[in-house]
This record gives structure tokens, C-alpha cells and sequence, in this order.
């Protein structure tokens, strides 16, 4: 009774909620209902068929809906890199809830604890700790992972509002997915051409967009400690992956953040592709939110000092992987002594060239010419 009650009330913990926080780990087979439910929907597509709306429209909210994870439950609600009004706040607590990923406060409770404990045995979702499929899945059906801690939350626990997002954690979910069935039904009627209607748009445009939204956040937790680079030394084993960024519009940069958390940007440089920081900034234009915090100079420099010395160090590494090497950095000095001791040898022997008497102009007509060769001082 008490996982059904939650379904309704994410809040309801009977007894001590710190009691269940600090239970061992262990799968709670009620908690899988949820994630049985969204999964078997994807299989609804055999029914409902496919139109090209349908399957935009979910290809659409998925990248609608990851900006919402990871630019509003990441990048403001768990770090604040970034401002925004009391009501811009509760907007983008609403667009998060789409994302069918529990509220604003319980994200951003478990995100800040996985920084403070990362890849150590209290991080929730460390691969390295619990294996890849539990911290890809297994621990969001933990009941030891349900409860939100507010006490760790204290910035964002003051706003009642978000606090009822928060504990009423299926509303919106709810409703968003009567809203799509509604649309599809509209289009049907009012577009017949489009070829879709209310259970296809439901189907598609919920169930797949949100499983395949899913999986995309859940590989950050799983596999951005386990593929890619380093740049910096961190305290974990945080990774940069080109290929998580796209999947994940910016947050496969994860080396970069876990070095520094406070930027509003995970791509610390323009090659870095980061979709999530570019919509923010695009919001900013808006007035909908402000102050985006950039990375400091410091870290930048620390990163290129980090890379010049990866770069050393893969030097090394390839003279003693080809001991052909060693040779060439024997043969190349000498082969450049002896050019240098040819072409100066070689200007001994050239005739010097006639004496001309020099050439004089003018003393008015220097002080009026102007040199084109020589670039302006500003």
C-alpha cells in the first residue's frame, strides 16, 4: 500500500524517512510498475501504426524535454548557474515535470549528493561502485532512494509551490500525456491529412519520446564515468564524451563539470558542442532568466596546462611504444647541424656585392610621403 500511496503522494513515508534513506540497497518491485508501464507502451506502436507527425512530435519532446533536465533540473535547480523571478521558477519547475522525471527538488537533492559523494560507496549511481545496469536503472527503484531529503535542499524547500510540484510528482506527467492524446484527436478531426490521431500522438509522443528520454539522461549516470576523457584530475572518474553531449545536448562534457560546477556551460570551449548552454542563452535574450555564470580564466588555464602535459606524457608513451624513436631524435639534430654548417659555408664563398653610392631624397619631400608598408600604431 505504501508504493501506491506514493504514486499519489511522493512525500508519504511511513516511520522515519532518514530510517528508509539509510536501508541497504535493494530492488522494491513496486517501484518497477512505473517503469514496466512506460516501456510496454513503446509496444503500443504495433497498434497505432506510424505517421511522420507522430514520430517528429517525438523526436521533438525528446529534445523539448531533455533541454528541460538538463538546463532547468541540472543547470539551475541543483547548481544555480543561473537567475531567474519567483514565477520564472515555478515555469520552468512545470517544463521539467514533463520530463516524467520526479520533481525539481528530488532531482536536484540526489544530484548534489552524488557531487559531494561521487564514485565514493554513498553516491547512488556510481558504476564503479554498484555496476553499470544499477546506476543506469537500479537505483531509481531503490525505496531507499525515494524519499526527498529537504533538509539538504533548503534554497529551494522555502518556495511551498515547488514543494507541491514536488510531492504531487505525477500531476503533470498526468496531465501532459492527456494533453498529447487530446492534440492527436484534434489533428484527426481538423487534419486528416497528417494520418494521425489521439492514441498514435499518445503512443509516440509519451510513451517512446519518454523511455527514449529515459535511457538518454540515465547513460550520464551510467556511462559518463566509464567512456570518454579526463582533462582535469578530479576526485572521481568523471569523463568528457563527445558522443553523450549529443545524445544529451551538452552534459556529456562531465569531466569539465565535476571540475566546475558553477558554470552554466559544460562545454568549456566553442568546439565543445553544448545545445543545453546555447537555449539558455537564447532564454536570456528573453528576460526569462539572467546572469549566466562563465567559466573562470583559472580553470581554462588549468585545463591547458593539463592537456599540454596529457600531451607530454603521450610523447613519452610513444617513444618507449617505438623504440625507432630514440633514433630520430638522435638523427634529426645532427641532419639540421649540418645544413646550418652547408648554408653558412656556402655564404663564405659568395662574391660581395658592388658598393653603390646611397641614394637621398629630398628632406621635404620624405617628411611629405607616407609609408603604406608599415602598419599604424594605435
Amino acid at each position: 500500500m505504501t508504493a501506491f500511496a506514493q504514486w499519489i503522494d511522493s512525500d508519504y513515508t511511513p516511520g522515519d524517512p532518514d530510517k528508509v534513506r539509510n536501508a541497504p540497497d535493494k530492488v522494491d518491485w513496486m517501484r518497477c510498475i512505473p517503469f514496466i508501464i512506460l516501456h510496454a507502451g513503446c509496444f503500443g506502436v504495433l497498434w497505432v501504426g506510424f505517421s511522420p507527425v507522430a514520430a517528429w512530435t517525438a523526436v521533438a519532446l525528446y529534445v523539448v524535454r531533455m533541454f528541460a533536465v538538463t538546463g532547468i533540473y541540472h543547470r539551475y535547480f541543483s547548481h544555480k548557474t543561473y537567475s531567474t523571478s519567483r514565477l520564472g521558477q515555478f515555469l520552468l519547475a512545470l517544463w521539467g515535470a514533463t520530463a516524467v522525471q520526479r520533481g525539481a527538488l528530488w532531482w536536484a537533492y540526489h544530484h548534489r549528493h552524488h557531487h559531494q559523494h561521487s564514485d565514493e560507496p554513498e553516491d547512488a549511481h556510481s558504476p564503479h561502485v554498484h555496476g553499470f545496469w544499477w546506476s543506469h536503472i537500479g537505483w531509481i527503484t531503490s525505496r531507499r532512494n525515494f524519499p526527498t531529503d529537504y533538509s539538504k535542499i533548503k534554497d529551494l524547500s522555502k518556495y511551498p509551490e515547488l514543494v507541491w510540484l514536488n510531492r504531487f510528482d505525477t500531476a503533470v506527467p498526468l496531465v501532459f500525456a492527456i494533453a498529447l492524446w487530446v492534440l492527436g484527436a484534434l489533428l484527426e478531426k481538423y487534419a486528416p491529412g497528417l494520418g494521425t490521431n489521439g492514441w498514435q500522438m499518445l503512443v509516440w509522443g509519451f510513451f517512446v519520446s519518454t523511455t527514449a528520454l529515459f535511457h538518454g539522461t540515465s547513460c550520464i549516470n551510467s556511462m559518463a564515468h566509464l567512456m570518454g576523457k579526463r582533462r582535469f584530475k578530479t576526485n572521481d572518474d568523471s569523463r568528457n564524451s563527445f558522443i553523450l553531449a549529443i545524445i544529451c545536448l551538452g552534459e556529456g562534457w562531465h569531466n569539465n563539470h565535476h571540475r566546475y560546477q558553477s558554470s552554466t556551460r559544460n562545454g568549456f570551449y566553442w568546439w565543445e558542442i553544448d545545445l543545453t548552454y546555447y537555449g539558455l542563452k537564447f532564454l536570456s535574450w528573453t528576460g526569462l532568466i539572467w546572469g549566466l555564470k562563465p567559466v573562470p580564466q583559472s580553470v581554462l588555464e588549468e585545463a591547458e596546462r593539463e592537456e599540454h602535459l596529457a600531451s607530454i606524457a603521450a610523447a613519452q608513451r610513444a617513444v618507449h611504444a617505438h623504440p625507432e624513436f630514440s633514433s630520430l631524435k638522435k638523427v634529426v639534430p645532427a641532419a639540421a647541424a649540418i645544413a646550418v654548417a652547408t648554408a653558412t659555408a656556402a655564404q663564405t664563398t659568395l662574391p660581395k656585392r658592388t658598393e653603390r653610392p646611397p641614394l637621398h631624397k629630398n628632406v621635404p619631400q620624405q617628411a611629405g610621403q607616407t609609408d603604406t608598408t608599415s602598419p599604424r600604431v594605435m
